[in-house]
This record gives structure tokens, sequence and C-alpha cells, in this order.
């Protein structure tokens, strides 16, 4: 079977890999100017065949590469676990500043969340190389409340409970966003001690 992505999968590697580049470049440039750094950790991926033709499948498009790599924008995923809400949308502008990448698409998940309760910065980008990257940026609640939903409901039916289950995982999530709030505000109080 040919590949979905025909020849293009070293050329999606190298975009991978210069698009993290210059994330770790904006850590060490934050980190250099506030003494932390703003991104507790980075996850990529380059989406697998199989991922792929099941999301063409779905879409209802031709199992090609032109599908795979100008209709479906996240053939490259990055996601941006940061630790502070404020550093979500500092590392977001130093992103969207690369004069050679073009905003496609941005989603504020974090202020209108997604009625279950999501929450998450997503950002689509075209590279100078033309291909597309997901962006997500999240805190560490974010990131953890995600990936337990993600857990509990990945490929279940789930008949009984399932108001209350939406409602549970809502409150968890609504909970999560309350406590990024207030270390924020933590973390500004000793920002501005540390100033005096």
């Amino acid at each position: 079977m040919d590949s979905i992505y025909a020849d293009k999968m070293p050329a999606l590697e190298e975009t991978l890999q210069d698009m993290l580049g210059r994330i770790n470049s904006i850590r060490e440039q934050l980190n250099d100017e506030y003494g932390m750094d703003p991104i507790e950790h980075l996850l990529s991926r380059i989406k697998s065949e199989e991922s792929m033709r099941e999301k063409c499948i779905r879409e209802g498009l031709p199992l090609n590469e032109h599908s795979a790599l100008a209709v479906i924008h996240d053939a490259i995923g990055i996601r941006i676990v940061c630790a502070f809400l404020n550093d979500i949308y500092i590392i977001r502008d130093h992103i969207a500043s690369f004069k050679d990448i073009e905003i496609i698409r941005e989603k504020d998940y974090i202020r209108n969340a997604k009625p279950n309760g999501y929450r998450s910065y997503h950002m689509i980008v075209k590279t100078a190389s033309g291909f597309f990257i997901e962006l997500q940026l999240r805190t560490i609640s974010m990131d953890t409340w995600a990936a337990l939903e993600h857990h509990i409901r990945y490929k279940k039916v789930i008949d009984t409970n399932s108001s209350l289950i939406a409602d549970e995982l809502k409150r968890c999530a609504d909970e999560l966003a309350s406590t990024d709030i207030s270390m924020q505000s933590i973390r500004n109080l000793i920002m501005e001690s540390m100033q005096k």
C-alpha cells in the first residue's frame, strides 16, 4: 500500500523539527527574560498513516496525499504544556510573530471553553514549506483534564448516567480552571514582590 503522505515524510519530519527548534528558542528567550522556563513539556507527532487514513474516511475524503496534507491540517501536531495561563498567550504571540508562518485558524477554548469543559488554545499554521501544523497550548491542569477525560471516555458507549458523568467532568474542568487562575495570581504576586 502506498503511503498516504507519498514521498513527503522526510519533509514533514524536517518541518516538525524546525518548529520544535523555534519553540525551544522562545523557551530560552523567555527563560532568560523571566528566569523560568514557561513550558512544562512539549509533545509532538506526525499523524500515523493509519490515523490519517481513518480521518480521511471519516471526513469522506479520498485516501491520497492531497487530502492528508492540503485538506486536513493536522498531519503535524505539537502540544505545548505551560505551567501558567499567561505563558500560553505569550508563546502564542511569539509564534504568531514568525514572518514566514501564516495563521490559518485560531480557537481560544480557554476564554470560551467547550460545553464539556475542555480548555486549550488551538492554532493551525501554514509553514513556508507549505505544510500545516496544529498547535495546542494548554496549562498542566488543562492537559491533565483532557488526558483523564480521554482515558475515561475513549471508545466507550455510555448509556446509563451519561448526563451525570458529563456534569461531573464539567465540574472538574471548572475547578481546575479556577486553580489555574489562582496559581497565575500567586505567580503575579511573587513576581511583583521580586521587583521591589
